[in-house]
């Protein structure tokens, strides 16, 4: 992986986002120059490079992910009301929202304008897997903002809320690698079904280490779903599993209007501890990276080695 990773790097430094009023562009290349893992775009790029050598000629198309995902980071972040991205200010709170919403906005049309450049034969296949990724994000977000005002959600919402928010651009990705390289329509299906089980468990992972991760390395808010009351997958475990003294306990703080932020934190941390959420949490995330692995074993093409060591890497990931 290592040697694609400055390749990457490159072509989204050459992605550009020249135009008047400055303003509008300047965010724009704030948040593609904060870097990140650069999962996606790497996603993309391995499952061409399953079947095909010549990645440079692709490069693009996995820069236009990589610029959809920041696009839908920044309306997110306003959404959240987060005042951190990758260790730095969020746009909003840097510029405003009226300017991270438009800045937004321009980032998916120049995801369009990338891929306008694909030859006709495939111009067609591409755009409808990438609308109704965009869309199923959407609706994932939607579900997530709904799931607030809800006072149980089960596991099963939650997992399909996060597999369309988070997974299905992984699995988009992958797709797109493997139809940029001519794969077999079984392989094309066996990598997305890979990426959306990825996504899964990358996110589970995520909200672990929103309430267990070093906030230094995590380089976002730790607790933030905690003061939030975010249905986190840890949440959901605990309000199913709490009972007397603990539910009365999290019904409290959950409740509370005013509160000490590092108390209710602390709080409901130590009622995750006591029901063995975390445990429970990572034994999940294994599930789901079994699932990635099972389909793996599936392809036509037998070296996976690069997308195993991205696996587990993500698995081990402490930020």
């Amino acid at each position: 992986m290592k040697e694609f990773i400055p390749l990457l790097e490159a072509d989204i430094k050459r992605f550009q986002f020249s135009g008047h009023p400055r303003s509008l562009y300047e965010p724009i290349h704030y948040i593609m120059g904060l870097g990140g893992k650069r999962m996606r775009p790497m996603l993309a790029v391995l499952a061409y490079r399953l079947y095909r050598v010549d990645v440079e000629s692709m490069l693009r198309y996995a820069t236009a992910v990589e610029a959809f995902h920041n696009f839908t980071l920044v309306h997110d972040d306003i959404m959240d009301k987060a005042p951190l991205r990758r260790g730095k200010a969020t746009v909003h709170e840097k510029w405003d929202v009226n300017t991270a919403i438009l800045s937004g906005d321009v980032m998916l049309v120049k995801v369009y304008d990338q891929f306008l450049s694909l030859e006709p034969a495939k111009l067609k296949e591409v755009l409808a897997l990438f609308n109704a990724c965009a869309a199923g994000v959407c609706e994932g977000q939607q579900w997530d903002m709904e799931f607030e005002s809800l006072s149980r959600v089960t596991e099963t919402q939650y997992i399909e809320m996060i597999r369309l928010k988070t997974a299905v651009l992984l699995g988009f990705s992958l797709e797109l690698g493997a139809l940029l390289a001519d794969a077999p329509a079984g392989d094309r299906r066996l990598l997305r079904q890979f990426g959306e089980d990825l996504g899964v468990a990358f996110q589970l992972k995520d909200d672990l280490l929103d309430v267990y991760a070093d906030k230094k390395k995590f380089g976002k808010q730790t607790g933030g779903d905690i003061l939030a009351n975010k249905k986190t997958f840890l949440l959901i475990q605990a309000l199913k599993r709490a009972r007397g003294p603990q539910a009365k306990e999290l019904s409290r703080w959950l409740s509370a209007k005013k509160f000490d932020t590092r108390k209710k934190v602390a709080a409901v941390t130590a009622i995750y501890d006591q029901l063995g959420v975390r445990e429970i949490t990572e034994e999940r995330i294994r599930t789901y990276i079994r699932k990635a692995y099972q389909s793996l074993d599936q392809l036509s093409v037998k070296d996976t080695t690069a997308l195993r060591s991205l696996v587990d890497s993500l698995a081990a990931r402490e930020k």
